[in-house]
């Protein structure tokens, strides 16, 4: 799974999950032919984007070339269960990626359109925000 090797600080602040406006970079097109595009905010798991990046290499049957535009780098702590209030912040879990609407999260060339359609919009079942397909 995608985590950083090496992080400033053990803990993040959380932020605000519906965060105002759209994506300001990442927007574009840039290694493949097609892509899939995020129309709405979430915080996207390592996980996730492992699950998705997988339905898309199993479609393509390792066929044609994958681009994953997006890297979990956010740190989401969590306490263990049944710990009763106060005594901190709780450790590490996992890591996650805020996604905001027009964020371009996957890229993909070397195969036909429509297998290329079919392969993102599995692709897309896979992740917590709704997508939208990309081509050139």
């Amino acid at each position: 799974m995608l985590m950083p090797k090496k992080v400033k600080h053990r803990k993040w602040h959380k932020g605000r999950k519906k965060g105002k406006g759209i994506a300001s970079r990442r927007t574009e097109l840039c290694f493949g032919a097609y892509g899939l595009k995020a129309i709405g905010h979430a915080w996207v798991t390592a996980r996730q984007i492992e699950a998705a990046r997988r339905a898309l290499t199993h479609y393509l049957k390792r066929g044609g070339r994958v681009w994953i535009r997006i890297f979990p780098d956010k740190p989401v702590t969590k306490k263990g269960a049944e710990v009763p209030m106060g005594g901190g912040k709780g450790t590490p879990d996992h890591f996650v990626t805020v996604v905001k609407p027009g964020t371009v999260l996957f890229e993909m060339e070397g195969v036909n359109l429509d297998k290329a359609q079919e392969a993102m919009r599995l692709a897309g079942y896979k992740l917590p925000v709704k997508t939208k397909f990309l081509s050139r």
